[in-house]
């Protein structure tokens, strides 16, 4: 299923877990660091640097690029570590994250509540998924580095949902139809 981007809440609703998705438009990147200031910055009661109400917030820090490239590689990082920062950004509006590997036990409840989704971005395929990337902007946070808060431009990203917004979580179907019993 291709979908063009911002991802509002009525396209959230019809992704189930498993579903395989290709993402056209702007993806907003941000880290722990970053992370930690938008959520100080909320807890403040300020504006966020950015609008981020149904936006994807992908768990990525790029490298930088090489001569003739737009962007560096960049593939997932581990979203555990985003966890504690995921209710604040949600309230704020955020309709998806992308990242890779489990979420702590919450998560798909936090997804059910405010209707959004958790994706799954490949591992290791650093140099496929900056391919897809045609345009980059830093939007704030440029003193975090490889880790500043960017904006980057993809043209169908390929991304599996993990989580839905009805709290059906991807991991636990696919274990369950493997175990051996």
């Amino acid at each position: 299923m291709l979908i063009r981007l911002p991802l509002d809440k009525n396209i959230v609703s019809q992704l189930k877990s498993g579903d395989v998705v290709e993402l056209t438009g702007d993806i907003y990147t941000a880290r722990d660091a970053a992370h930690k200031r938008l959520t100080e910055c909320i807890s403040r009661g300020e504006d966020l640097p950015f609008d981020i109400n149904n936006q994807i917030v992908f768990y990525t820090g790029p490298c930088p690029a090489k001569p003739g490239k737009i962007i560096g590689p960049l593939s997932p990082t581990t979203s555990l570590r985003m966890d504690p920062y995921v209710e604040a950004l949600l309230k704020k509006g955020m309709s998806a994250m992308i990242g890779k590997g489990d979420r702590s036990d919450y998560i798909p409840s936090l997804c059910k509540k405010y209707r959004a989704v958790y994706l799954l971005g490949i591992g290791g395929a650093a140099a496929l998924i900056s391919s897809r990337v045609t345009a980059y902007e830093t939007v704030c946070y440029e003193d975090l580095g490889t880790e500043s808060v960017k904006r980057l431009t993809f043209e169908k990203l390929k991304v599996i949902v993990g989580i839905d917004a009805n709290g059906g979580v991807l991991q636990d179907t696919e274990i369950k139809k493997y175990r051996r019993t």
